[in-house]
């Protein structure tokens, strides 16, 4: 679950073409509307919003299933729903606004119940997913504030570039142990796991630097108020994968115990 961001909406296509504003609009500044225009304040905001609503769905989900409820369905149902959600915004981003509350409750049944289901097997270990991601959010923001990692051409290229053979791996494996006897290296907790985890670790934090990039150059660009919500929507997409690679590695670290 989406680069020129290798998060598959904050493509440079969306922030240029399907919501660039009238170019001559951004050149005559009298013409600009500013409350109508993307902001980088407006998207954080956002984003504490869609926060909100995932741990809100997390949470319930997590109630019910600590008094008996059976809440895989409802995690697999989350997981599907939360994915169309993504696509629906990356060809129609300018429903964001519709749709990124509606990624935020349904990802965040999929989050509550996989939490859950970890939490039973390794109690203590939410808490140190959450801090983890908590942790590498706020040093990749500091880095790209202050300019020590500049996401240049190359940078980017990297990243999506890993971002997509990672991706590639992960469904021709899940596609091999469906249908043959075939264990999948990233499978268990040999040192080979774990490191395989690590690198996905890395590379799911490179793209808060693009989530970032992206933002910051759609907010230059005068787009659309609406564009603070798929950037929103972006940066989550992110975040999400980071809590549940975290939650994966910790998994196999403990197991090793």
């Amino acid at each position: 679950m989406k680069f020129e961001s290798q998060n598959p909406f904050l493509k440079n296509k969306s922030f240029s073409e399907t919501s660039q504003l009238d170019r001559n609009q951004v050149q005559d500044t009298i013409l600009i509307d500013y409350d109508q225009t993307m902001t980088v304040s407006g998207t954080v905001n956002k984003t504490f919003i869609m926060l909100l609503l995932l741990v809100a769905s997390a949470t319930g989900i997590w109630y019910l299933g600590s008094i008996g409820y059976n809440i895989f369905p409802y995690m697999i149902a989350g997981a599907i729903v939360g994915l169309i959600l993504v696509f629906v915004a990356a060809f129609r981003p300018q429903h964001s606004a519709i749709v990124a509350p509606g990624y935020a409750i349904f990802e965040g049944l999929f989050i509550g119940g996989i939490s859950a289901f970890f939490e039973q097997m390794y109690p203590g270990i939410v808490i140190q997913a959450v801090g983890a991601t908590f942790v590498t959010f706020m040093v990749c923001l500091g880095l790209y504030k202050y300019k020590i990692v500049k996401v240049n051409q190359q940078f980017r290229s990297v990243v999506i570039a890993a971002t997509l053979a990672i991706a590639t791996y992960y469904i021709v494996s899940w596609l091999f142990s469906m249908f043959t006897s075939f264990v999948p290296v990233h499978y268990g907790n040999s040192l080979m796991s774990i490191g395989i985890s690590v690198f996905v670790i890395i590379i799911a934090a490179l793209n808060l630097f693009l989530d970032f990039d992206m933002i910051e150059k759609g907010a230059a660009q005068k787009q659309p108020k609406y564009m603070e919500w798929f950037g929103a929507i972006g940066l989550m997409v992110t975040l999400v994968w980071l809590y549940v690679e975290f939650l994966r590695l910790i998994s196999k670290l403990s197991s090793r115990d």
